[in-house]
């Protein structure tokens, strides 16, 4: 049989679904779990699951993949779907080789039985993943200390004070050794296509890519946050906000920070955002206040002191001004 010519690397993904390649019968497929929470994100799940089933269309038997849960055979989704799973033990980690946690928006941050079972599979030497808030689940459980993740951000506040040993970046996708975390369905897709490039190379995650015909942009939010409109003088300013919530920063100390008089500060602030820099800075400290409620099991003075209030007083009262309701009758989530 003559050896048959090599496509280029542009036409080569095209057509590497027509393509036969020999089953290599030594090697065994990779086996990925995926371990199911109530309200997970069917889209996070789906598009990791698409690039693995995809990978098998293009090269047979690559991986194998399950879907697992911690009890019920029926996980429902965040779009009220359910999906049959499997019973996860600490028997099933010996047939894996990756263990990915599915959480959502309304994940409960409860779970404690998923701290001994990741302990184990990290003892088990598996690669551990994260979509959505999953990385929650991972940092409690001590096995991202020294890593970095991601995570999405209504919960980045909660991993931060749950897991400080870890360094938590703000994109969609983290690939950081055998640990593997995305904060949104794209990051989902971007996190596997990588995995898939680590382990087959570029050119089968490139037709992957190019079969599932995913923009980046399909599964990506719009960006609320107004940092792309500041200025560069009032981007420093905030970034400076953001990264002082425990203990603030007074006006005079933000001034001398950035190098602007506290006149040119609110002068920015009152033209292109619309309001003073203590009330920013005030909203600043009230939303990390409520993701730490709603994603944490912290108790209500933690928060406030986590938050910048010297008292629970004062942060109840601001609180309620601007949800209409006390700290106290916040959802927890984390309990």
């Amino acid at each position: 049989m003559p050896t048959p010519r090599q496509f280029s690397k542009k036409s080569s993904t095209s057509n590497m679904l027509n393509l036969k390649h020999p089953v290599a019968a030594c090697t065994p497929a990779y086996q990925v779990g995926f371990l199911l929470l109530e309200n997970f994100s069917m889209a996070s799940f789906t598009v990791a699951m698409d690039v693995l089933v995809t990978a098998n269309l293009l090269k047979s038997q690559l991986y194998l993949s399950t879907p697992f849960s911690l009890g019920s055979e029926r996980v429902t989704s965040d779009l009220g779907l359910e999906i049959y799973a499997a019973h996860i033990d600490r028997a099933a980690l010996d047939h894996l080789d990756m263990l990915i946690v599915c959480g959502g928006l309304r994940t409960p941050l409860k779970y404690p039985e998923l701290d001994r079972l990741l302990a184990d599979a990290a003892a088990h030497q598996l690669a551990l993943g994260g979509l959505w808030n999953g990385a929650w689940f991972l940092g409690r459980a001590g096995v991202l200390e020294g890593y970095n993740c991601t995570i999405h951000p209504e919960q980045r506040a909660s991993l931060a004070e749950r897991s400080p040993q870890c360094t938590i970046t703000p994109a969609s996708f983290v690939l950081d050794r055998e640990r593997l975390t995305a904060a949104s369905p794209n990051g989902a897709l971007e996190m596997m296509l990588g995995l898939l490039k680590l382990q087959h190379g570029e050119a089968l995650a490139e037709g992957v890519e190019e079969i599932l015909a995913f923009s980046s942009a399909r599964f990506r939010r719009v960006d609320s946050s107004q940092k792309k409109t500041m200025s560069a003088p009032l981007r420093t300013i905030v970034e400076l906000m953001e990264s002082n919530l425990e203990e603030t920063l007074s006006l005079d100390q933000l001034a001398a920070y950035s190098g602007r008089s506290r006149r040119q500060i609110d002068r920015l602030f009152q033209a292109q955002l619309g309001t003073s820099p203590s009330r920013y800075y005030m909203e600043l400290r009230i939303t990390k206040s409520r993701r730490l409620l709603q994603y944490s099991d912290l108790p209500l003075m933690d928060v406030a002191i986590a938050c910048g209030f010297v008292s629970v007083s004062h942060f109840s009262k601001c609180y309620c001004a601007y949800f209409g309701y006390p700290p106290s009758r916040e959802q927890r989530l984390g309990e």
